[in-house]
């Protein structure tokens, strides 16, 4: 792990990297499914739309099971729940890819679900501790760039890779991968933990916190905004922009390095300027999704407001989850969980309205309309930590030679060991 001076001389360390990749991997099963499910349904002897159960039950994993679990695990070493999280999400792909059984299938997506939930919960409050108060937002932006990187990259291998293999070749190539970060991830999480002792009394005592609602109602607001978008992105495109079908997957990837970049700058601005630069950035994006609705019909103008909507929303994400992960003082890791809950909550509520949206008569325009609303709406919550304050004491570890010591700094926006 990367020494105190290197964290201060603007060097993230190793490990932050690392969970990056695992994040990848998880986000990479979590939207690849949808992709592979006629070949899933066709394989197991179902409808598509009952198919579709795999990725209502991912959700439900997701937002239920994470929480539970962060709390279950909450007196183990940080290194043992996250080789743990992705021995088990190895496991659930290899069980799915042996099964010829819908059900068995199913109930891997969930197990699968739990750890995804708990790594990105366990995760999140391990790249603050290791990174410092200074670099916390950084730290989290490259963590969930590895969630918008799946939507470049590893989805769209995944599917082509499906394609040719049948829906099971993905499978095992997540169960190998995630093995293998689960090796990386036991090399160089330090045995010595840097925290201070948990309980769950503290992490519930936190969320009496009202600032950590209003970061997790805007991270639910602005994925919900963004998402009910882009779940219904193709109808719009190729019925009211004339964009060709077989072009679509070409916008998505501009959508996903709109949300890499997004993601990039909330982690390099967030930690100086977080609410200017998350109250701009929703407002970017809510402006983006307006204009969505009266001048998607051009081609080039549709790909440029994809691509801003994007970029904004994304810019939101790592700074509310390091803002809400630093207001839960010493008990962080059910703020952390209770965050990625609030992303998929968010996601689920969204693409509901998106879809009711899209039957209407406003059309393909439907769901752009959904995520302006929600969007919009993010600036409430944000507005009111603005007021209320976003800065605390926050007590800093540092560890030297497996010995830890402790001071104080007034100025800090996050955790850096618990």
């Amino acid at each position: 792990m990367a020494s105190a001076a290197d964290t201060r001389e603007g060097r993230l360390p190793v490990i932050v990297w690392v969970l990056a990749a695992g994040t990848f991997l998880m986000g990479t099963t979590e939207f690849v499914i949808a992709g592979l499910l006629p070949q899933i349904a066709d394989d197991l002897g179902t409808s598509v739309s009952h198919a579709g159960l795999l990725i209502t039950a991912f959700a439900i994993g997701m937002i239920v099971g994470g929480p539970t679990v962060a709390l279950a695990t909450l007196r183990l070493p940080r290194r043992v729940t996250l080789v743990s999280a992705l021995s088990v999400f190895a496991l659930g792909h290899v069980v799915a890819a042996l099964s010829s059984s819908f059900t068995v299938v199913l109930a891997a997506r969930v197990v699968t679900a739990l750890a995804t939930g708990t790594f990105w919960a366990v995760g999140f409050v391990t790249v603050t501790a290791a990174a410092g108060p200074a670099r916390a937002t950084r730290a989290v932006g490259v963590m969930m760039g590895g969630l918008t990187l799946a939507n470049v990259i590893g989805v769209p291998i995944g599917s082509f890779v499906g394609h040719y293999t049948g829906w099971r070749g993905p499978f095992w190539a997540l169960a190998t991968l995630a093995a293998l970060a689960a090796v990386s991830v036991g090399r160089f999480v330090p045995a010595t933990q840097q925290r201070t002792e948990m309980s769950v009394r503290a992490e519930f005592h936190a969320l009496r916190q009202g600032r950590l609602w209003l970061a997790s109602a805007a991270a639910a607001l602005i994925m919900g905004g963004v998402l009910a978008t882009y779940t219904y992105i193709t109808p719009l495109l190729t019925g009211r922009a004339g964009i060709p079908g077989a072009a679509v997957p070409l916008v998505l990837i501009v959508f996903g390095l709109g949300a890499l970049g997004g993601t990039a700058i909330g982690g390099r601005l967030g930690d100086r300027h977080p609410m200017a630069t998350t109250i701009t950035a929703a407002a970017v994006t809510a402006l983006a999704l307006f204009l969505l609705i009266p001048l998607s019909a051009a081609p080039v103008t549709a790909v440029t407001l994809v691509f801003l909507v994007a970029l904004g929303g994304f810019t939101v994400n790592p700074v509310v989850t390091s803002l809400a992960v630093s207001f839960a003082d010493d008990a962080p890791t059910l703020t952390s969980a209770l965050s990625t809950s609030a992303y998929n909550t968010g996601i689920a509520a969204g693409s509901a309205l998106a879809g009711t949206a899209l039957d209407t008569s406003l059309a393909v325009t439907g769901p752009a309309l959904v995520g302006a609303v929600f969007t919009t709406l993010t600036l409430l919550p944000l507005v009111a930590l603005a007021f209320t304050g976003t800065r605390r004491q926050a007590r800093t570890v540092i560890q030297h030679d497996g010995l830890a010591h402790t001071s104080d700094d007034e100025n800090a926006t996050a955790p850096v060991g618990h």
